[in-house]
């Protein structure tokens, strides 16, 4: 049980009817959930107004509201605080009740359009390898230590994101590092953590369906930035011109990186093959697994991180040669008869389609064909649909245009919205097959000996889904399972 007051610890408080010396045993927002002796919090989201279940909330035994407008009918038996914004309280409330974990971390966030991931999980894997207990919060997984936890968010709700960095805090893990979305700091999320740093990748076309344009969408992100203490480092990505931006009002140690642009990190690629990258880093060479220029971008990132933290020199590059790749992220598998390659890549914007097309085509002779299975996800920023197109169609030998995660939209509709982005002399390159299924063994029959199919959108995803209905669905298994049937 908590002390109501200790639970307001730092929280804004506007009006408190009752009394603040109510014990609690947990804090809940989903009203679903609520117990005796809970406190429900109600917040404002973009679908659902937790204000509307303040009552059923107080029926299922919670004795403490934390609301922003506090109901004219109330309870005698249930403390009311009013706050001017419960997401902000929330983010307070979680901290405190989980103790402030994250004071107990070096805690890194990790901010951008793409390379989010990437980042998170190689800076997980190499201080791992340094010998360190490491977290990781994931789009892809969550990591305490050695065991696993399934994502379900990019940037977890704030009693999530305190409980794993509590449980963390119980198995002695060192250094956590997390990914930060735009959607995570607009609504508060992050707000009560404490940082040892974060990091910058780049800034490009996404969720516009969320923010109302892109200039807000890039504030919402410098605002983690601004909120970084001076004990912190801020390092950006200088090549994005959105980097320089972002280091305008932290007060954090600023450190920058880039491969064009003066740059406290410097990088360049001196070699780009399937196989992987050597690259020239502040004048070391290092080699290492990982493909293409936006990976080039990650590891330097990921360099200066390590260094930052205070990794030596020799021992940082060692753990760069030895990292893997993330998982859907330019996974590939070569066929054995016919040396088909098929790629598995998460790219979902207009920029990292662009950014894998270009690694493509750079790497390949020529000779082979490049084709490209993309589609677009429903009920998300429609206006990437037709500058995804475009690009797959302009970049790619033929495009076949198929389904996503459609969710409640039409398929043939979101594919009508990306045909429409497409060039006059590009589209007889291009087909539409509604069915992925049926798109990736397409492509797959089209491909000749030594051809490249690139399969982007989904990445690491093991499901669809359609109507509200998820199901079994893995792009790389499914082209693995097609390619074995056609070398029989």
């Amino acid at each position: 049980m908590k002390k109501l007051k200790d639970i307001l610890y730092k929280v804004a408080i506007d009006v408190m009817i009752g009394k603040p010396e109510v014990l609690l045993s947990k804090i809940e927002f989903d009203s679903r959930k609520v117990q005796r002796n809970d406190l429900f919090i109600a917040l404002k989201g973009t679908i659902v107004n937790g204000h509307e279940y303040i009552d059923k909330a107080i029926d299922l035994g919670a004795t403490v509201i934390v609301c922003e407008v506090i109901p004219e009918l109330r309870s005698k038996e249930v403390t009311y605080v009013q706050v001017a914004d419960t997401n902000l309280a929330l983010a307070h409330m979680a901290a405190n009740y989980y103790g402030n974990p994250s004071a107990d971390l070096q805690l890194i966030g990790v901010t951008g359009t793409n390379g989010k991931t990437t980042i998170a999980t190689l800076l997980y894997q190499q201080f791992k390898n340094a010998g360190y207990k490491v977290g990781l919060l994931s789009t892809v997984r969550i990591m305490v230590g050695e065991a696993e936890y399934k994502a379900t968010h990019t940037t977890p709700d704030s009693l999530t994101i305190n409980k794993y960095l509590s449980m963390m805090n119980n198995v002695g893990v060192e250094y956590c590092f997390m990914e930060v979305s735009s959607h995570g700091i607009h609504q508060k999320r992050t707000a009560s953590l404490h940082f040892r740093g974060g990091i910058f990748t780049n800034l490009s076309h996404d969720h516009l369906d969320y923010h109302n344009s892109f200039l807000e969408y890039r504030d919402v992100k410098k605002k983690f930035f601004d909120q970084l203490p001076k004990s912190a480092f801020a390092l950006t990505n200088v090549d994005d011109k959105n980097g320089e931006v972002m280091l305008q009002n932290t007060k954090a140690k600023k450190v920058t990186y880039a491969l064009k642009s003066y740059a406290d990190y410097k990088a360049q690629i001196l070699e780009n093959q399937f196989s992987g990258l050597l690259l020239k880093v502040n004048n070391n060479e290092v080699w290492t697994k990982l493909i293409g220029s936006f990976n080039a971008y990650n590891l330097l990132a990921i360099y200066a991180t390590g260094e930052l933290l205070g990794l030596e020199t020799n021992e940082n590059l060692r753990l760069i040669s030895m990292l893997q790749s993330v998982s859907g992220r330019f996974e590939y598998i070569v066929s054995e008869q016919h040396k088909i390659t098929a790629i598995v890549d998460y790219a979902h914007t207009p920029d990292a389609l662009k950014n894998v097309l270009d690694t493509i085509n750079n790497i390949r002779t020529g000779n082979e064909q490049l084709l490209t299975v993309v589609g677009c996800g429903g009920d998300r920023d429609k206006t990437k649909r037709p500058k995804m197109a475009n690009i797959a169609a302009t970049l790619s030998s033929s495009v076949i245009f198929t389904s996503d995660n459609p969710r409640t939209e039409n398929p043939e509709a979101i594919i009508a919205d990306m045909e429409a982005g497409v060039s006059p002399e590009n589209f007889k390159k291009t087909i539409a097959i509604t069915s992925r299924l049926q798109a990736i063994k397409t492509a797959c029959q089209m491909a000749s000996d030594n051809d490249i199919i690139l399969i982007a959108g989904k990445g690491h995803e093991t499901y669809q889904e359609v109507n509200g209905v998820r199901s079994d669905f893995d792009d790389l298994k499914t082209v693995k399972e097609l390619l074995i049937k056609l070398n029989k």
